[in-house]
């Protein structure tokens, strides 16, 4: 019986056992099934390149190392730290730092393992594992670990620019170092996920042991710039007037496939200028080599020097296919004047694009309508069914023209410069507004306050843009003044939003993520430097949640449409141009792949050196 009994016992035992293990076995192939183990990451799942692929489509894997791309910087500097709020970070300050994913220049939203070489993440996307490459090195020798991308994390969340912390804070739950090359996060639960793992894979890593070594504050401005594991290594830095990059030959990922055909340059020389037109000017006699015009007039007629007439330099319009910058003047809505929208409708009236265009231009411009400019995601006409199934449930707070007209286009006017149609218009729009013209000539409520409006430019280049503006404006009755500021005032006032106008940008993406929260979100509107206007609207924070929610590409579109005509319809903006080309002049020493990528010009990426074309020029007197 004894016997019968321990037999009984044992195969009990030896069932439960097998149980445990079906059921174990069941949760850990369900668990295996839900992870996504991969080399890069999409929104939507749509990676372009495969895992081992040799290199990107538009590169040459065969471009030359060597030689020097040089080219200007505005104004001055007196920080090479980017990521602090003190001081004015010198320009490309942030090459010496990388990420653990990195974009591609022609997919809009995809992602690929650079300081990662694997990453890990449930369907749903609340967190993400990282798996580092071994061999990454800080630009010292020392190793690149789990623990300095934590202590990257930690020191962004609690001492980095406002608009990382912002970010980081109300979506990244923890940080973890699993093992030495393994760091995990978790995000906040209820928010969306679509874009964290690809968010949390952008931000620079920097080095745990500089910081502990030297007693750094991370968030005093410095010139001496930070450890980092990037290509590029500081090699001199002349405050106010140059810095020179120059490439770390031994740099641990100059093997990865990602890096094939890319960081050409031997050396990058920044030259700064105190103006635009200097900067052209020490581009004709060679000061540097490369130059982004963006200047028409200088385009159009300024480009009959010798080194032109030599065949020296080249006029270059390769097509863009990125979105427009949403380059624009930007109101101020702190300011009182400003909170009616008929007011800043007035305003809009009194720039005339179209004289510009012909007068100043030399019409190589198009107008700017919407902040998704140059692109499918323009909202245009009346609300399409899809767009309609996200503002329908705003229909209480949205103004009924939203549903009712079609989608705001800028204004447009004669080629006089001031068009008296226009000028009409917006005569009503402030007599309706209570700004009503006084026997001087001056607008005043009924409080007997003048309608001001200061525009703020640090760009010589600028003036002959805003003067006519102003004097159109003053025609209007407006109290209007085009104030020249330096670059460093220009920072100042910015970051305190001191401002009625300034000229700024609003860069949006194909696939937008939580950087919109930054441009138009509602909790942005007091301290993010991005959101200049200081918008803040119920409907519009809503539409980004549904676009970050989105789970399609369709939907996507949609919701971005939706955002699109809702913002065109608020006027904080008055937009100014784009073009879809880039206008590039360059000493003919420079070359690039034959067929570029949409999204990215890559003149510092993948462009290269033509060693025996500089060696013919320099025989021929060119430097």
């Amino acid at each position: 019986m004894y016997f019968n009994g321990l037999l009984s016992l044992i195969r009990y035992c030896f069932l439960f056992t097998a149980l445990l293990s079906i059921i174990s076995y069941s949760i850990i192939t369900r668990s295996f099934a839900e992870t996504v183990t991969s080399h890069g990451i999409s929104t939507f799942g749509e990676l372009k390149y495969n895992a081992g692929f040799p290199h990107f489509d538009y590169v040459n894997p065969n471009a030359p190392k060597g030689g020097e791309m040089s080219i200007w910087g505005f104004g001055s500097f007196d920080s090479m730290h980017p990521y602090s709020t003190k001081g004015r970070p010198g320009q490309l300050s942030s090459i010496f730092f990388e990420t653990l994913l990195e974009g591609t220049a022609d997919e809009p939203d995809s992602a690929y393992g650079l300081i990662a070489s694997s990453m890990e993440y449930p369907e749903d996307r609340t967190e993400v594992i990282f798996n580092l490459h071994p061999e990454a090195r800080f630009s010292d020798g020392s190793s690149l670990t789990a623990d300095d991308v934590v202590f990257s994390y930690e020191i962004l969340r609690d001492k980095g620019l406002p608009s990382f912390r912002a970010v980081i804070e109300k979506e990244v739950e923890s940080a973890t170092a699993l093992s030495k090359h393994r760091v995990k996060f978790v995000f906040k639960e209820g928010i969306p996920t679509r874009d964290l793992p690809q968010m949390v894979g952008g931000l620079p890593i920097f080095s745990k042991k500089y910081y502990m070594d030297t007693g750094a504050n991370f968030e005093d401005s410095s010139l001496t710039p930070a450890i980092g594991s990037g290509p590029y290594v500081l090699e001199t830095v002349d405050v106010g007037h140059q810095i020179i990059y120059k490439r770390n030959p031994e740099y641990w990922g100059r093997d990865l496939a990602i890096n094939k055909g890319r960081h050409n340059f031997d050396r990058i020389r920044v030259e700064y200028f105190a103006d635009y037109n200097s900067a052209f000017e020490g581009f004709k006699a060679g000061t540097y080599h490369f130059r982004n015009e963006a200047s028409s007039k200088i385009w159009a007629t300024g480009y009959d020097f010798p080194a032109i007439e030599k065949g020296w330099v080249v006029k270059d319009t390769p097509p863009d296919g990125t979105l427009a910058t949403g380059q624009s003047f930007i109101f101020n809505l702190r300011r009182e004047q400003f909170k009616d929208i008929r007011v800043r409708k007035a305003l809009g009236l009194m720039f005339n694009f179209e004289w510009s265009n012909k007068t100043l231009f030399y019409g190589i411009y198009e107008r700017i309508s919407s902040f998704w400019e140059n692109s499918y995601l323009k909202a245009r006409g009346l609300p399409s069914d899809g767009e309609l199934a996200f503002l329908n449930p705003l229909k209480e707070i949205l103004p009924d023209k939203i549903f009712e007209e079609e989608a705001e286009l800028a204004p447009i006017s004669s080629v006089r410069q001031l068009d008296r149609k226009n000028l009409r218009k917006a005569s009503a729009l402030l007599d309706d507004a209570g700004w009503i013209v006084g026997d001087d000539g001056v607008r005043r409520n009924e409080q007997g306050q003048t309608l001001t409006l200061e525009i703020l430019n640090d760009s010589q280049a600028f003036d002959r843009v805003i003067n006519p503006f102003v004097e159109n404006l003053r025609r209007l009755g407006v109290d209007a003044v085009h104030t020249r500021i330096d670059n460093a005032q220009m920072t100042e006032r910015k970051r305190g939003f001191d401002f009625d106008m300034v000229v700024g940008h609003f860069r949006t993406s194909l696939t937008s993520g939580s950087g919109l929260k930054q441009y138009f979100g509602s909790d942005s509107a007091e301290y993010s430097i991005f959101n200049l206007s200081g918008y803040n609207s119920r409907a519009a924070d809503q539409l980004i949640e549904d676009i970050l929610a989105a789970e399609d590409r369709q939907t996507l579109n949609d919701a971005t449409r939706a955002l699109d005509r809702l913002l065109r319809s608020e006027i904080f903006w008055i937009p100014q141009w784009f073009k879809n080309k880039h206008a590039v002049a360059y000493y003919d020493i420079y070359r690039y792949p034959d067929k570029l990528p949409p999204y990215n010009l890559g003149t510092l990426d993948f462009w290269w050196f033509d060693e025996a074309a500089f060696n013919k020029l320099k025989s021929e007197g060119a430097f």
